[in-house]
């Protein structure tokens, strides 16, 4: 459940970038781990879904690898599971190219981390004590002091948290686990850098952490979906000023 955009899926500094639409400098470094490559991945997938990496353009492999500071290996890995997920496509002699997101797509996205996401808000309604509620406070708390603060990497560590811990209560495995496969898709550090979108979560989380205390089952489906709406319209809207549907509108 994840505010608008970023259900439970804990962020990467990949998933961080500082380039392009992100932030200021596009020569990230990441680190070398075992994972690296769904790092890149993940770095690669916020670039597509800001429409940094704009439809038809192609990914190339050494300059993406000299970019991210490191090898072609992890950039060629990443690739292939872009291309998996349907992300690029494969061109014969050319490379890969990013393809096309439609308006479709994202609504469909955002659409299926709703309904995921309240379906586990209202197993969270049904078991949630005092403690835990007063555990979220205190998480919603800190969102809170991040979000005055305007230190990006600390609202989406926050935001991530407070989540966290509420799919817990919610203990719904399977369910958090399709929720995070979907909210990869979602732009962290387009959401958390918004001080418009901070407001909105952090009021979002006030409102559902009252409608658990109070038992309201419908402000719970309402706040929960709340957030969802509001990430699929920034991202539109944000899609919208690239420019990358000017001809399919025209």
């Amino acid at each position: 459940m994840k505010s608008s955009a970023t259900s439970s899926a804990r962020p990467s500094a990949s998933e961080r970038p500082e380039g392009r639409a992100g932030g200021a400098d596009d020569r990230v470094r990441l680190r070398r781990r075992p994972q690296l490559s769904e790092e890149v991945a993940a770095h690669l997938r916020h670039l597509i879904m800001t429409a940094d990496f704009r439809p038809g353009e192609y990914i190339r492999l050494d300059e993406t690898a000299e970019r991210l500071g490191v090898s072609v290996t992890p950039v060629r890995e990443a690739l292939l599971t872009l291309r998996g997920e349907g992300m690029v496509s494969l061109e014969p002699h050319r490379g890969y190219r990013v393809s096309d997101l439609d308006r479709i797509d994202v609504d469909d996205l955002f659409w299926l981390q709703g309904e995921i996401a309240v379906k586990l808000a209202l197993r969270t309604a049904e078991v949630i004590t005092s403690e835990e509620i007063a555990d979220l406070e205190w998480c919603n708390q800190k969102l809170r002091s991040t979000v005055a603060s305007g230190d990006t990497a600390a609202i989406i560590d926050a935001e991530f948290e407070f989540h966290r811990r509420h799919n817990v209560i919610a203990a719904g495995k399977k369910l958090a686990w399709f929720l995070l496969s979907a909210a990869r898709y979602t732009p962290t550090q387009l959401y958390a850098s918004d001080p418009e979108w901070g407001e909105v979560a952090v009021d979002s989380h006030d409102r559902l952490i009252a409608a658990y205390r109070g038992g309201d089952r419908d402000e719970v489906i309402a706040q929960t979906r709340r957030q969802f709406d509001d990430g699929a319209e920034r991202l539109v809207k944000h899609l919208e000023q690239t420019g990358i549907w000017n001809d399919v509108d025209s």
